[in-house]
């Protein structure tokens, strides 16, 4: 919405109704930033007002419930908590979906929940520490490498020799990189 939102309402709305949309998402980066600055918030503050009462003018009133007038409030949000990203939810909605695929028997979530997590916290420390074990359900790194051709191609794998040498090759060859061959 912070950056993508101006972008994609360009040619689709008319001037003043894309003004207020595109000050809303100025208004949400400024203070989605990883540093705010304390002596722009009044000012902010005011210009999301201003922009509500735009947006009142060009959207009908069904629109406008508790959560955008809640919109006026973030600022003041900003000033006590500090930067929005030190509030975010996200992370962990995403690991509490991690847990919840965990749950098998749902009359006993919080066994499910433990017996999974040091199972997995098993598995990884064997494949961390333990190094010359054939590892079951894990292709091999042999494997890895060969992929399967396309119909009519041949496979051919490729020295780490001849791959150094290519990669010293294309370096040596790049408009980017000839500046900084003198250099070395």
């Amino acid at each position: 919405m912070q950056q993508l939102l101006p972008v994609v309402i360009r040619y689709v709305l008319e001037k003043p109704t894309r003004y207020a949309i595109t000050q809303l998402s100025f208004f949400f980066n400024a203070i989605c930033a990883k540093t705010v600055d304390v002596s722009k918030l009044d000012k902010l503050e005011e210009d999301v007002v201003v922009t509500l009462c735009l947006l009142e003018k060009y959207f009908p009133p069904p629109f406008f419930d508790i959560v955008v007038h809640l919109v006026v409030h973030l600022v003041r949000d900003v000033r006590l908590c500090g930067p929005v990203y030190f509030r975010w939810m996200y992370l962990f909605e995403k690991y509490m979906k991690v847990l919840k695929g965990y749950v098998q028997n749902r009359t006993s979530p919080e066994g499910c929940i433990a017996e999974r997590y040091i199972a997995e916290e098993a598995a990884e420390f064997c494949t961390e520490h333990l190094f010359d074990v054939s590892i079951v359900g894990v292709p091999s790194s042999q494997k890895m490498r060969v992929s399967k051709p396309l119909s009519g191609c041949t496979v051919s794998l490729v020295d780490r020799d001849l791959l150094n040498q290519a990669h010293l090759y294309v370096l040596e060859n790049t408009e980017e990189v000839l500046p900084y061959i003198g250099y070395v």
